[in-house]
């Protein structure tokens, strides 16, 4: 089937619904289904299919008490929980436009992106969100109203409203008038934006990018159609719903699965919530994959009974050994299989179980490429993780390794339907029913994204093998061009630095320079746990970075990732910092990839230092 044909079909099967449709016919499918639980007081408490749709209804309603019109746009900052999903809902089937803004942002990031959007009204969680809308009221004369979660938190005044006054207004608003709700929602059309997020500002301010009904639900069919989960499955939202990955696996993707979401708003209790949730999927960006895989090895490197330890790598090896045999065109051997079921029923299963993910049926992982190693390690698990590849201009995932069709190392092939290429600079281009139609009040930009053809132009140098498996080499904007006139890529450096489980972030840096330099970090939960194994009392990250023992061990993972780089690639210089990096401290975005400037500039005279400057 051409690819005209394939995007025939994949409109045929979304024509004319949009999320409100698909809610409604998932309520009148699905009623009784669970649909969102959260964890309140160690209890799940959960919402039915039927009750979110009554819940959405009942929101829309109170924003249109307050005034809302069909495009006002609703600014939304508050953790994962059931509130975000139906203030969302609420926003949608009222005819507004929800825009859920990353909750680090600074008071004065949070004025250029309401201002930007014109928001109408916010939605804000508590406290801490307050504090980073109270300083820049004054600059937002167009936002109306500030609802707030947390009542004891909600300051006095008529542009406040809690939480719980606004939806007793909504469901006072519906039972009145049902017919107005019905009209709003009916009226909504496939073609409509369903959200606005804000790029993470990597490299400058971010950019609205507009998403219609139909592009969430195209994506939300073509992952349908790839996975192999069972029906209804449980799933674990606790990345940022201001990401794309979230929103489609955790709001849009349900809505047409009638899934089961759990709540995670602090992703330090992610491994708590895994164990009692035992997902049929979980997806991760790599650092939450690279964060699971060092706190393992942390454990295992404790083990001191050498038979334990002997029965762990055997098993290891021999789930490594069956995955590496799926990849495409390998076959499994029955020695390779009769190996792994051993391995699996008496040592791998029992480790996935203590983690969480003995059921997962689909392991995924995207934002950033995931480095093979990672990968391999997992493999050892039994556990097939499926590196995907998109941004938020196409609405998440465009290509993806599928059960079926693998290659570790890459991001997979283009899902059917999606249009890819590479430019002649190898550029990555894709055109899809899933792409963005642009951004909002930049046309300068958004004549940058999309060719004359339709065609979005990614910013990623990629590469695509004889079987049409695609691999990501770095942003355009990252390589590194060194003095020497090499075209470097810093995150394949970076990637084999942080296999080390000691080691939680790292730049490579040394564009226009003689040779390559790094700032490394350690894991603020690791470095304590392998301190404590080699006989060091402090936990202080500030003292372990000066420690003769983990300086050492930092030396040996530059010197074993210098091993497997080219000589121009290879360290010369490095430094170990005495702080993580973080969102909040601002050297990562809210999905824990690097802000490179913001780096390179907070740490220039380190950087310089390794010069000899």
């Amino acid at each position: 089937m051409g690819i005209r044909e394939q995007r025939a079909e994949l409109d045929r099967a979304v024509a004319g619904e949009t999320i409100c449709t698909s809610l409604a016919a998932t309520a009148r499918a699905h009623g009784g289904r669970p649909a969102y639980s959260d964890r309140i007081d160690g209890e799940w408490k959960t919402l039915t299919w039927a009750g979110t749709r009554t819940r959405a209804l009942e929101t829309a309603a109170g924003f249109a008490a307050l005034g809302l019109a069909p495009g006002d746009v609703v600014a939304l900052m508050m953790p994962n929980r059931s509130e975000h999903v139906l203030a969302d809902l609420g926003a949608v089937h009222a005819g507004g436009v929800p825009a859920t803004v990353y909750a680090t942002l600074a008071p004065d990031q949070v004025a250029f992106v309401a201002g930007h959007c014109s928001a109408r009204y916010a939605v804000l969680d508590g406290e801490d969100q307050l504090a980073r809308w109270r300083p820049v009221l004054d600059r937002l004369p167009e936002l109306r109203k500030i609802i707030v979660v947390d009542a004891g938190a909600c300051p006095p005044g008529d542009r406040y409203l809690t939480w719980d006054a606004f939806t007793a207004l909504g469901r006072e608003r519906l039972a009145a008038d049902p017919d107005e709700i019905d009209r709003r929602w009916r009226a909504v059309k496939p073609e409509d934006t369903v959200t606005l997020l804000y790029t993470s500002g990597t490299t400058g301010d971010p950019k609205g990018v507009l998403i219609t009904h139909s592009m969430v639900l195209q994506e939300a069919e073509m992952v349908k159609r790839s996975s192999a989960l069972p029906e209804h499955p449980a799933g674990v939202s606790y990345l940022p719903f201001a990401h794309i990955a979230d929103r489609v696996l955790s709001y849009y993707l349900p809505v047409r699965l009638a899934s089961h979401i759990h709540f995670c708003p602090d992703p330090a209790q992610l491994t708590t919530v895994l164990r009692e949730v035992r997902p049929h999927s979980f997806f991760g960006v790599p650092r939450v994959w690279e964060k699971i895989m060092a706190g393992i090895q942390a454990v295992l490197s404790t083990e001191q009974d050498p038979a334990r330890k002997q029965a762990v790598a055997g098993a290891l090896d021999a789930g490594r050994a069956y995955v590496t045999a799926q990849e495409y065109g390998n076959t499994p051997t029955p020695e390779i299989t009769a190996a792994f079921e051993a391995a699996d029923k008496a040592v791998l299963t029992p480790m996935r179980a203590l983690l969480g993910l003995d059921r997962v049926h689909q392991a995924s992982s995207a934002a950033a490429p995931l480095p093979v190693e990672v990968a391999r390690f997992f493999a050892g698990l039994g556990l097939k993780i499926f590196d995907a590849y998109g941004m938020t201009e196409t609405t998440g995932a465009v290509t993806a390794n599928l059960a079926d069709s693998f290659k570790l190392g890459t991001v997979g092939r283009p899902f059917t339907g999606v249009e890819l290429k590479l430019a002649g600079d190898g550029e990555i281009l894709v055109r899809s029913a899933t792409c963005t139609p642009g951004y909002l009040h930049r046309p300068d930009a958004t004549a940058d994204l999309l060719d004359a053809g339709g065609w979005v132009r990614t910013g990623d140098i990629g590469r695509l093998d004889a079987d049409g498996f695609l691999t990501v080499v770095d942003r355009k904007k990252e390589l590194i061009i060194t003095a020497g006139g090499e075209n470097i890529a810093p995150s394949l450096i970076e990637n084999h630095l942080k296999e080390h489980p000691l080691i939680g972030q790292a730049l490579a840096f040394g564009d226009r320079r003689p040779y390559i330099v790094a700032l490394i970090t350690l894991d603020g939960e690791v470095a304590p746990v392998w301190a404590a194994a080699h006989g060091i009392d402090s936990t202080d990250l500030a003292a372990l970075a000066e420690h003769p023992l983990v300086l050492d061990e930092v030396a040996k993972a530059v010197e074993d990732a210098n091993t497997r780089l080219a000589r121009v690639q290879q360290v010369k210089k490095w430094r170990l910092l005495p702080a993580e990096w973080t969102a909040e401290s601002e050297e990562l975005t809210p999905t824990l990839k690097l802000k490179r400037r913001v780096v390179h500039a907070k740490y220039s005279p380190a950087i310089d230092a390794l010069y000899g400057g």
